[in-house]
Order: C-alpha cells, then sequence, then structure tokens
C-alpha cells in the first residue's frame, strides 16, 4: 500500500467513531477524499456522500460503514463509578480490564473497565460471562460530583488503542469494522478520478451500520442508485477454532471476498468474477444464503430496488479491539472495484433473467 494511504488508513483508524458519533472519523474521511473527486456532500443522517462524474450513467453507490461499535455512559454513582451500555454487538468476555477514551465535551478522558478481581469471585461465578450491569468505568475520581465536572451522560467511549502494524502486511487494530472499507471507498474514488468512468460513481460513508444499517439506508433513498456496492469485512476462517464447514475458507491475504447469493444481483457477481480473472487479481467466494447483514442488505431493498454487490475484506478477530486485516487485501479489493466500475455504461444490463 502507498506511503500515503496507509498513513490516511491509521488516521482514520485512530479517530473516534462509535455508531451515532461519527464525526471525529468523518472529517478525516471527507478531507482526503474531496482532494480527487468533483463533490463531496453530507446528508441530514450524517453520512458522506463523494461524487464523481454525476451525470453519468448507469448510477453507481459505494458504500464502506465508518461507525464502529462502543459504549455509551448511562449512570455515574455516588463514588463517581460510571455505568454503561454497549454500542453495537460487543462481546462481553473481552470487556473487563480494557481501557477506554470517553469523549466529552471537554475532550479526552481516560478510563479503565472494572471488575471484582478473581480473588473475590466465588467459583461458581468465575465460569460466567461478566453481565453488563457488573461493569464500570473508573476514571480516577472522588465521588459523584467531580466525575460529572468531567463526563455527561450519553457521552460515548471506545478501547483505547490503535493501529500498529503486527507483521509484513498483516495489521491490527479496532475499528477496521469496517473503517477498513470507509477507506476502500475513499482509495476507489481515487483510482477512478484519473479513468474517466461512464458511470456516475457515488462513494459513501454511511454512519450508523452497527445498530441496523441505519445509514446506508436513508442515503441509497437519496442517491437512488441502479447499482450497489457494500464493502465490509467478513470472517477469516484460516485460525484455530472456526469450523470451515459452517462458515466456509476464507484466508487473508489471499484476496478480496465476493458475495454470492439472494443479497447479491446474478449479474453483478459474474461480472465482479470475470473482472478479477481478467485483471488477474486474486479473489474468494463466499456463499451468503440470506440478507448479508451489511449495508447490501438495504441497498438491495431500496426504492424499486438495486442491482447489488458485496465486496468483502478478509478480517480475524471481528469485533474485538484486535482486529487483524492484510493491506494485500485493502489494494485488491480497491483495485477490483475500479476495474468493475469502469466495465460498466448505460448499456450495462442488470435484469437477472
Amino acid at each position: 500500500m502507498k506511503k500515503e494511504s496507509l498513513e490516511f488508513l491509521e488516521k482514520l483508524i485512530n479517530s473516534f467513531s462509535p455508531s451515532g458519533f461519527e464525526e471525529d472519523a468523518m472529517k478525516v474521511w471527507k478531507k482526503r477524499t474531496e482532494s480527487f473527486v468533483d463533490e463531496v456532500t453530507t446528508d441530514v443522517h450524517g453520512n458522506s456522500i463523494s461524487i464523481l462524474n454525476k451525470e453519468g450513467s448507469p448510477r453507481v453507490m459505494l458504500a464502506g460503514h465508518i461507525d464502529e461499535i462502543g459504549y455509551m455512559v448511562r449512570y455515574i454513582d455516588k463514588e463517581g463509578y460510571i455505568y454503561f451500555s454497549t454500542i453495537g454487538g460487543i462481546d462481553l468476555h473481552l470487556v473487563p480490564g480494557e481501557r477506554v477514551w470517553i469523549k466529552t465535551k471537554k475532550g479526552m478522558i481516560l478510563g479503565v473497565i472494572g471488575k471484582k478481581p478473581i480473588h473475590l469471585i466465588d467459583q461458581e461465578e468465575r465460569g460466567k460471562v461478566a453481565k453488563i450491569d457488573q461493569l464500570w468505568i473508573d476514571i480516577g475520581v472522588k465521588n459523584e460530583k467531580e466525575a460529572r465536572s468531567k463526563i455527561s451522560i450519553g457521552d460515548p467511549a471506545v478501547p483505547a488503542v490503535g493501529f500498529e502494524v503486527l507483521n509484513g502486511d498483516m495489521v491490527v487494530a479496532r475499528g477496521f469494522d469496517d473503517k477498513a472499507g470507509a477507506l476502500i471507498v475513499s482509495e476507489t474514488m481515487r483510482l477512478l478520478s484519473s479513468k474517466k468512468p461512464k458511470a456516475s460513481v457515488f462513494g459513501v460513508a454511511t454512519v450508523q451500520e452497527e445498530i441496523g444499517l441505519r445509514g446506508a439506508k436513508t442515503s441509497a433513498y437519496g442517491i437512488s442508485p441502479d447499482v450497489g456496492i457494500a464493502i465490509d469485512l467478513t470472517f477469516a476462517t484460516d485460525f484455530p477454532s472456526v469450523e470451515k464447514k459452517k462458515v466456509g475458507d476464507i484466508k487473508m491475504g489471499e484476496g478480496p471476498v465476493i458475495a454470492r447469493g439472494p443479497n447479491i444481483n446474478p449479474k453483478v457477481f459474474n461480472l465482479f468474477v470475470k473482472t478479477a480473472k481478467e485483471e488477474k487479481i486474486p479473489y474468494q467466494i463466499e456463499g451468503a444464503p440470506r440478507g448479508t447483514g451489511t449495508d447490501a442488505n438495504v441497498i438491495q431493498l431500496t426504492k424499486a430496488g438495486v442491482a447489488t454487490g458485496l465486496v468483502s475484506i478478509p478480517n480475524r478477530y471481528m469485533h474485538t479491539p484486535v482486529e487483524l486485516v492484510n493491506l494485500k487485501d485493502l489494494e485488491n479489493v480497491a483495485k477490483l472495484l475500479s476495474a468493475f466500475i469502469l466495465r460498466l455504461n448505460k448499456k450495462t444490463n442488470f435484469i437477472p433473467y
């Protein structure tokens, strides 16, 4: 990956963006993306939409959600301990002992998620996952008054970890799901900016995917695309304990994962595979027998229907603070998307049969 793109990825990943609070990450995304598109707009929901060749045909929408999972302050007790809820799907096995950044009106506050130590837990309780109301955030204050001088109800938080290079092309961070997809949207627009596509291309950093695909639903309605492609992460299965017979065989570093199933227009799928072969881009196929749980799900169902595709990035340890992706996969997803779009024109027909 080019140095500039890698620096952008790191800055985007390290920015703050739990669902409903995506402003910091969106500012990073917009500042970079607006330099090589015709315009960038923001809708009332908060989605950022970059546009190339607005009058072209067909209308293509790329969607990568920029929000991440996180926490929200719900209650502060008399001693100043902060009780919280989750934003999105968080595995409570992993929560105790985390450091967190809480975003407040006065800036970022560091806290730690506390739990009764193992020495004080009886044998029966040790085998259970802590309930959310048995955990709290400690910001080191003396009492409720001091806590409330710093923290407000509704303040969001994320694990206090960032982007790191693990080994070679492998990188680790929280929030690759799906700031990596938002990066790909920006990268694809960059690649297309010098290619003059016949299609009009709307590259969207969508919001609130983790709490119900909400941003993609509203932005797709506004754009009214002919073709909609979601870019997200999918489960790599090349690590211990994953049952490939149930999930499929997906490997890190082996290229984009092209989804196939009822959420996917068959002609979109076939053109992605054909494009990958012609461009000599490695690819993998994922069977998706129902709605995918990604932005592709709501894009497909917009208005009278949209010819939809889903191209995913292999990922280990999704929805943890140590998500892994491979930089080569990121590069190849952007290459595949740009080459796919360059093959589209106003005569392209996506009626399935």
